[in-house]
């Protein structure tokens, strides 16, 4: 377990910020990993023609086995939405000596020797970390940035002011409750849960700033593996699952098999405002059956109701229309 103690001023200079390049090297995971993010699998099988037409030996050997990239590959965002390339140059500035260290940070902990394509070119770090750039770099440009990336940065800057409104509205508390399940807040020390990791301490923020960052490639909070950097926490966004497209259109039996058959009847035939009384009747069933149905309808907000003269008449409801696929009315 991961533990930030933060007092006044830390939760005061606690701030948000998407990483461009954080997604691209956490992106990585989708091609070692693809199965561990399948909310994001339609639209990366819409970049594969793509991302096969690069020499990614080198890109896929930084994931291990367990999904961890290097810390160098996620620099702390210097302010809410840094440039790329302002973020690549963070990477390429990385002194060489400090390549090896960071590399077996990530593999050799967990009994994992190093790839062999890491491992080959440590012999000259200075050149291994320039083509470890370099090929970030060619992946952002050939995979991402022309049509993943602009609807991405919408999702994540989209988060990022909800987020904001959180912490205004309901405090610190209420923020990090809303960040993710592995988070937990109490007495002014902000835990996260990781079952995956042995290691348990606690890291004093202590005027640094705590940077928070939303992601596509996280299946809950995460942090830094060394906890000697400035302290940084990525969640998983919301509104991620927006990135896989829109939905296929929703068919009658999938309603039924929703709602089961009766209320899924009844939905398709309030298009237009009836009566309990007139529902029966076009549907051979008595008035009481269908009081029920429409009670569990209205609870759920797919029908509304409303009183004219003596009798009470059912509307389907925007939600409705929606899970209908049915156009807006008005």
């Amino acid at each position: 377990m991961h533990r930030f103690r933060l007092d006044l001023a830390d939760l005061a200079t606690t701030w948000f910020a998407c990483s461009p390049i954080q997604e691209a090297a956490l992106s990585l995971r989708m091609w070692t990993h693809p199965g561990a993010y399948p909310l994001q699998s339609a639209a990366f099988e819409r970049l594969r023609p793509s991302f096969e037409r690069l020499d990614s030996t080198l890109l896929l050997s930084l994931v291990a086995a367990n999904r961890w990239i290097p810390d160098f590959l996620t620099p702390r965002p210097p302010g809410p939405g840094p440039d790329f390339r302002a973020e690549l140059a963070v990477v390429r500035a990385l002194p060489p000596e400090q390549l090896r260290p960071e590399l077996e940070r990530t593999f050799l902990p967990h009994g994992w020797p190093l790839p062999t394509p890491l491992a080959a070119g440590l012999t000259d770090p200075a050149r291994l970390l320039a083509r470890i750039a370099d090929a970030v770099e060619e992946y952002w440009e050939v995979c991402l940035a022309p049509a993943w990336w602009p609807q991405a940065r919408a999702v994540l800057e989209a988060d990022l002011v909800y987020r904001a409104r959180v912490l205004a509205q309901q405090g610190a508390a209420a923020l990090f409750a809303d960040l993710d399940h592995r988070l937990h807040w109490a007495d002014g020390v902000l835990s996260i849960n990781r079952r995956w990791t042995d290691w348990d301490g606690e890291i004093t923020v202590d005027g640094r700033g705590l940077v928070l960052v939303p992601t596509f490639f996280a299946r809950g909070a995460i942090t830094m593996i060394s906890n000697d950097l400035p302290p940084q926490i990525s969640y998983p966004a919301r509104g991620r699952a927006g990135m896989a497209g829109p939905a296929a259109p929703v068919t009658a039996r999938d309603l039924e098999l929703l709602l089961g058959a009766p209320k899924a009847r009844l939905l398709a035939l309030l298009a237009e405002p009836a009566s309990t009384t007139d529902l029966a009747y076009r549907l051979g069933v008595t008035p009481g059956a269908v009081s029920q149905h429409l009670a569990v309808l209205h609870r759920t907000g797919l029908v509304t109701r409303a009183r004219h003269g003596r009798s009470v008449l059912y509307h389907r409801s925007p939600l409705g229309d929606e899970l209908t696929g049915s156009p807006r009315r008005g």
